[in-house]
């Protein structure tokens, strides 16, 4: 469990940095380095994903709900938007469902 949790810790990492990279050549001017550099982050999010001993429909849809996570406190310490309650709230459910999704015991 903890493995699988690295690994979805590092694919938003990735994943939310290659597109914030993008973002900030298409949308800020930055140079085109910067999106080249967002690219290559975004493939490299692509290659941890498959690294989660689940099945491509389980990994990807428990990883929503860690992106969702990853993508609040992006906000709140890059951006500088604090999460409200209902953004706590909304948080906590997809980690629930998230250990629902990836750790409940099969039958």
């Amino acid at each position: 469990m903890i493995k699988s949790l690295f690994y979805f810790l590092w694919a938003g990492v990735f994943e939310l940095g290659g597109g914030y990279l993008i973002w900030l050549w298409l949308r800020e001017g930055k140079p085109i380095y910067w999106g080249i550099c967002g690219g290559i982050a975004l493939a490299i999010y692509g290659i941890i994903a498959t690294l989660q001993p689940a099945n491509f429909g389980r990994v990807y849809a428990a990883y929503g709900g860690v992106f969702i996570i990853m993508a609040m406190l992006w906000g709140w310490k890059v951006d500088g938007v604090a999460p409200d309650r209902y953004d706590l709230i909304g948080a906590c459910l997809s980690l629930l469902s998230v250990l629902i999704i990836m750790y409940a015991r099969r039958i």
